[in-house]
């Protein structure tokens, strides 16, 4: 009795994966870099791309502010509908740009500009730090 196991895998494919793609790169790396950075002007503007009201479960196209007796107006949801949007297309655009343009970014940012961002975003929720 063998205690060795044959193991045999199937032939792999050459790896072409999405990950691998020089413009899906280019893309994660300007829609990981713009992404904070529309959502604070978003924030900031109160830019909304629609507005939800939970209390009679209607949508606004654009702000709108609250009905009296008909609970909050949600802006967030416009926000980040806004965030997503712009951000995928500046993300498509660079997919399409040159390397030698986008290799002018500098990664770091990914990491830089979000974290830029939490102190402005705090600033501007000042209201709901409030006691």
């Amino acid at each position: 009795m063998s205690t060795t196991t044959d193991v045999r895998s199937a032939p792999q494919a050459p790896a072409s994966s999405l990950a691998a793609s020089a413009a899906f790169r280019r893309f994660a790396v300007v829609m990981g870099v713009t992404t904070p950075i529309i959502y604070v002007i978003c924030e900031m503007q109160n830019w909304p791309l629609f507005t939800y009201h939970p209390g009679t479960n209607r949508i606004d196209l654009g702000y709108s502010a609250a009905v009296r007796d008909q609970g909050p107006a949600m802006h967030w949801y416009g926000w980040m509908a806004l965030t997503i949007i712009g951000s995928a297309i500046l993300g498509l655009i660079a997919a399409f740009l040159p390397d030698r343009i986008v290799r002018r970014i500098p990664l770091s940012l990914t990491w830089i500009v979000p974290l830029a961002a939490v102190p402005v975003l705090i600033y501007a929720l000042r209201f709901f730090w409030r006691w």
